[in-house]
């Protein structure tokens, strides 16, 4: 566990480091935000960020966004600061609000918590089971490893895992969501940059590689990755060293290389979408995680772990599932999996009243499957198939006619059907262009280009979050 603390607060965070320190955390202390985002920059890394609370948290906080680095933040105050301080902390982006002087056993917890978070698997299924026998055998080596299954099935959480369990587990594991930024400033993610190498390079960059040298870089949904960088990313693979952007010279780089993906890239390979020598670079080792749908017996210890997790988080009193409540988890096909799970009972917690949480609270994303037994989560082709198979046969009769929303599809252009359709998948998944994507069978910079063009045409587009 590597610590970072922004801020002084009186000796206060002096005290909270050693307490750190005795519980096995490396522990870097700057007086700043710049100093603290310079810190992250140089490729130093840090699993957790402790900031004195009277320092601008937002500033912090927008500051890692922009700068696509994912550290959760915990704002610290003294003991009897006003609770607005505590408040307006976490709506700037802080995931947890400490009170000092600090307290060893509740410095110890958050740790346990960061780290548990991030490298635990729940589960009992011997689907799951079998999967991590698996990552168990593979982790101890250098080999690269894709990881491959549907969106939401935990497949950051099983590369973070294979890394605490492998030779490099004291060194550093940095993950890069190659979906989430822009080609333009992927590069320079990876690699890094010097000053002056493109416009707004105003200081240099440690990149990913760097960042990741003697530990684990994630590549995560690498299939979205442009085929001119695919090239580059090869040469670092094969050559074990990088090019800065903008550098004079190479850069050695020792890391293993773990990949996920929740595409075929056998198929986008095929497609010329991906390069063929980097797909076996990347696959000497595939770990396909199953559905939420296809290990049935994690549901109850899953839905367990995160009513805890939330009651606690929420302040709330600690509740059961009702027979009914657990009968409707049991029965439901999770399109979205775990991820999906995690949300219904997040807000099961939030919605329940009484000592249970009643089937009133559970509020699933799709209408439950008509079959009593477990159904499989429907593929990407068929995404409404369950909500076909419960309609009268006249309804599905003008299905073949008509719109999702009704409108009848004779008569209407196929860029029309495909924007509501598109527009349509995005409100039902709750504006996750990920999950979107994946059920609309197009990739995540397609979706987002889509998404451009409607919005700059001044049609409404979900933004993520709302329906």
């Amino acid at each position: 566990m590597k610590l970072l603390i922004i801020g002084t607060l009186e000796g206060h965070m002096t005290t909270a480091s050693q307490i750190a320190i005795k519980r096995g955390a490396k522990v870097a202390a700057v007086d700043s935000i710049d100093q603290g985002l310079d810190h992250l920059r140089s490729g130093k890394g840090a699993d957790l960020v402790l900031i004195d609370v009277r320092l601008n948290v937002e500033r912090l906080c927008k500051g890692l966004e922009a700068e696509h680095i994912n550290t959760p933040v915990i704002a610290c105050g003294i003991e009897g600061t006003e609770a607005s301080s505590a408040a307006g902390a976490i709506r700037a982006g802080a995931k947890e609000y400490l009170p000092l002087p600090p307290d060893p056993d509740l410095i110890a917890a958050v740790l346990e918590a960061v780290a548990e978070e991030s490298t635990s698997i729940i589960h009992r299924d011997p689907a799951t089971q079998r999967v991590i026998k698996l990552a168990d055998q593979i982790a101890p080596s250098d080999a690269s490893v894709l990881i491959t299954g549907q969106s939401g099935t935990g497949k950051e959480v099983m590369a973070r895992y294979i890394h605490a369990k492998s030779r490099r587990a004291t060194g550093n594991f940095v993950a890069v969501n190659c979906a989430a930024i822009p080609e333009n400033l992927l590069e320079s993610e990876l690699f890094g940059h010097e000053k002056g190498a493109f416009s707004g390079a105003i200081a240099r960059r440690v990149g990913k590689f760097e960042e990741a040298n003697g530990g684990t870089l994630l590549l995560d949904e690498v299939s979205e990755m442009d085929p001119r960088l695919q090239a580059k990313l090869l040469r670092a693979i094969q050559e074990r060293e990088i090019d800065r952007v903008g550098g004079s010279k190479p850069v050695k780089v020792d890391v293993r290389i773990l990949a996920t993906s929740n595409r075929n890239l056998q198929a986008s390979v095929k497609a010329g979408e991906f390069r063929e020598d980097l797909y076996y670079r990347l696959n000497v080792v595939n770990l396909s995680l199953p559905a939420l749908s296809e290990r049935p017996m994690d549901v109850p210890l899953l839905s367990d772990y995160f009513i805890k997790k939330y009651t606690e988080a929420n302040g709330l009193p600690a509740r059961a599932l009702s027979k009914e409540a657990q009968t409707m988890l049991q029965g439901y096909h999770w399109p979205g999996n775990v991820r999906e799970l995690e949300n219904t009972m997040h807000r099961a917690v939030l919605l329940a009243s009484g000592d249970e949480i009643g089937g009133e609270a559970i509020l699933l994303t799709e209408a439950p499957a008509p079959s009593s037994a477990p159904s499989p989560a429907p593929s990407a082709e068929t995404p409404n198939a369950s909500a076909a198979a419960s309609q009268p046969p006249e309804a599905t009769q003008a299905g073949s006619a008509a719109g999702g929303d009704g409108q009848p599809l004779v008569g209407r252009t196929v860029a029309d059907v495909e924007r509501d359709l598109i527009i349509g998948t995005l409100g039902h998944c709750l504006g996750n262009r990920t999950h979107a994507a994946n059920i609309l069978g197009i990739s995540i910079r397609t979706l987002r280009n889509k998404l451009k063009q409607y919005s700059e045409e001044g049609h409404a587009v979900p933004a993520p979050g709302e329906s």
